[in-house]
């Protein structure tokens, strides 16, 4: 559950518009900026997981060093235990990656890799695959998260589709989420208004339905993940932003 988690918190946009080779303006995040997350089903907490950002000089070029890193918790970590991590290191001035990192521990699953994007080539070399062709602009999982906070949260209307390829799990992986409006929910830091998404699916993949699966992000500036919810039949699992620290804009917390 943790890797959908990730794959929810991670989407840019819709309709016509494209991820593109350009220089974007960084209005939404600051290096330091930490978040936290719960998972949790009703009492029962199931793990943790954090997003991380910091600027770093990379001889000429100045790039943000993204960092995911989910764990499991309690009797979850007993049953099934978890230890991810992402990476990415996004060029400051167009959004893009530059070279991302996944390491996955999942009870006895593995995985592990390493990809390098050329912008001028449109391809990737990968640990496992060697070099990739993409679509031009291709971009990581955790990068996208990033990408549609700086770019792609404006001016959306009801019913739009947020769409973007990634390259995840040794291939093209296209996230998509459907804009639902605006509602204001309670948590733990607050009463938070929010934009509503809920995921455009494969039948039988991931999920059953879109029904299953709502998305909240915050609806100010910064953009932040603050809830991702999937309804199942026995109740609901949850994946709450907890604790937050260095954002850039003033939070949407309604007191």
């Amino acid at each position: 559950m943790f890797k959908y988690c990730f794959l929810l918190i991670v989407f840019p946009i819709s309709l016509l518009a494209q991820v593109k080779n350009e220089e974007i303006p960084n209005t939404a995040y600051k290096s330091g900026e930490q978040l936290k997350y719960l998972v949790h089903f009703g009492f029962i907490d199931g793990g943790v997981a954090s997003l991380t950002v910091e600027e770093l000089q990379v001889g000429d070029k100045t790039v943000h060093h993204a960092k995911a890193i989910g764990k499991s918790l309690g009797i979850t970590d007993k049953l099934f235990k978890v230890r991810d991590v992402y990476e990415t290191f996004i060029d400051a001035n167009n959004g893009l990656p530059v070279k991302a990192i996944r390491d996955i521990s999942e009870d006895t699953y593995k995985y592990y890799d390493e990809v390098l994007f050329n912008r001028k080539e449109d391809f990737v070399i990968t640990k496992r695959k060697g070099k990739v062709k993409v679509p031009e602009n291709t971009i990581d999982i955790l990068s996208a998260f990033y990408y549609a906070r700086r770019a792609m949260f404006n001016n959306l209307t009801k019913d739009d589709v947020i769409t973007i390829d990634t390259y995840f799990d040794d291939g093209m992986f296209t996230l998509q989420i459907r804009y639902k409006g605006t509602e204001t929910i309670k948590t733990k830091l607050g009463k938070i208004n929010c934009l509503k998404f809920s995921p455009v699916v494969e039948p039988g993949r991931i999920f059953d339905s879109q029904d299953d699966v709502t998305i909240w992000i915050s609806n100010d500036k910064n953009f932040l993940p603050i809830r991702i919810q999937f309804d199942l039949m026995v109740g609901s699992l949850k994946c709450d932003l907890i604790e937050y620290q260095n954002i850039k804009n003033n939070f949407a917390i309604i007191k």
